[in-house]
């Protein structure tokens, strides 16, 4: 297991930004993910991992070991693509067996690493079959066992379940998490699937335009987002503006449009706000935060859509200007209607301040 460290990375391509000061460190065993949407960097960062690109600033580093400009097959590294970039004229067993033959390793160990990692990716007998005889699933798993029966100190993920169904993409996320956690290796995934990433990952580092938003857990990224951008992206949430009306301490009651006020906590932030009466501010709340309830503190509003999933329903709910998600665990009760009075209560501690 090795640390990987980026220290302020910076990869223009002409006039064209990559990405810029990328500054981080991902610690030996862990399941980082790179996170965001098309176009955002997290593939040019990961090829600078892997040494297909060379950074135009910074250094990056395997534990104390600079690799900034090292070849990628002197790195160690095991890596599964997009598309899986597998040898449509080889066998399972020699798509596996390739990384090992470069290396000019014995035949006998080479089978015996090639049998041993298509145990360990579940694909026992299928070592004589042509990779058009498999399924999209089954060949990411041949993609997965020859990244992994090197040994790799890193293993890389470039968005390798872009290509399954929903369900077999599931399947797999499982299977890659578990490898991770047997194996113990560090791994780099990249992705722009929120559900994946909040999921599988230790942390999560969240880019937009080249530029790093965020580092954190899952709960971190998810109930403390530090800006507008993190906080609409993943997940959904509910971003509203409003003017203080009154402040006591830290606690401010906020005046949403025209309609509702809201009380919420201005330390309840990740960075420090600080505002007065008449000052705007912008919230989040997440859509299952808000509860449905007839207390004193409930908020009336007008049912706009519903959409049934099943396990859940959700609302869109017309709140005088200000339109509101919410989402209700499906308990077989009763199910409102568009055009149906609602009463909501926005819980203070689930009210979460983002600076502008």
């Amino acid at each position: 297991m090795k640390s990987v460290t980026l220290d302020h990375v910076t990869k223009t391509f002409g006039a064209a930004r990559g990405v810029e000061e990328v500054d981080i460190a991902i610690r030996p065993g862990e399941f980082f993910t790179f996170l965001g949407p098309s176009g955002c960097g997290k593939t040019t960062t990961l090829r600078m991992i892997a040494g297909f690109y060379y950074p135009t600033k910074g250094e990056i580093f395997f534990d104390n070991r600079k690799v900034t400009h090292l070849q990628p097959n002197k790195r160690n590294i095991g890596m599964v693509f997009q598309n899986y970039a597998l040898f449509p004229h080889m066998t399972v067993f020699e798509n596996i067996a390739f990384g090992l033959e470069v290396r000019k390793y014995p035949r006998q160990t080479i089978k015996e690493k090639v049998e041993k990692a298509q145990k360990l990716v579940h694909l026992d007998g299928y070592g004589n079959r042509k990779i058009n005889e498999l399924s999209g699933g089954q060949q990411q798993r041949v993609a997965l066992a020859r990244a992994l029966v090197i040994e790799p100190d890193i293993l890389l993920l470039d968005e390798p379940l872009s290509n399954l169904d929903a369900k077999l993409r599931e399947e797999t996320r499982l299977e890659i998490k578990r490898l991770q956690l047997e194996l113990g290796v560090t791994t780099i995934y990249v992705t722009h699937d929120q559900t994946e990433a909040m999921s599988m990952s230790d942390r999560i580092m969240v880019m937009n335009e080249g530029v790093v938003q965020q580092v954190g857990t899952p709960s971190d990224i998810y109930n403390k987002p530090v800006n507008h951008f993190v906080a609409s992206f993943i997940g959904e949430s509910n971003i509203l503006e409003g003017k203080i009306v009154e402040r006591q301490g830290s606690t401010v009651a906020v005046k949403c449009g025209d309609h509702f006020i809201l009380r919420g906590d201005l330390n309840h932030t990740a960075t420090h706000i600080d505002a007065k009466n008449g000052d705007t501010v912008r919230l989040s709340i997440r859509p299952e935060a808000i509860i449905e309830s007839d207390g004193h503190d409930a908020v009336e509003g007008e049912v706009y859509l519903v959409e049934f999933t099943g396990m859940s329903i959700h609302y869109v709910v017309k709140m005088g200007n200000q339109l509101v998600k919410v989402l209700v665990i499906n308990k077989g009760g009763q199910t409102f209607k568009r055009g149906d009075r609602i009463s909501l209560r926005f819980p203070e501690e689930s009210i979460y301040f983002i600076p502008f």
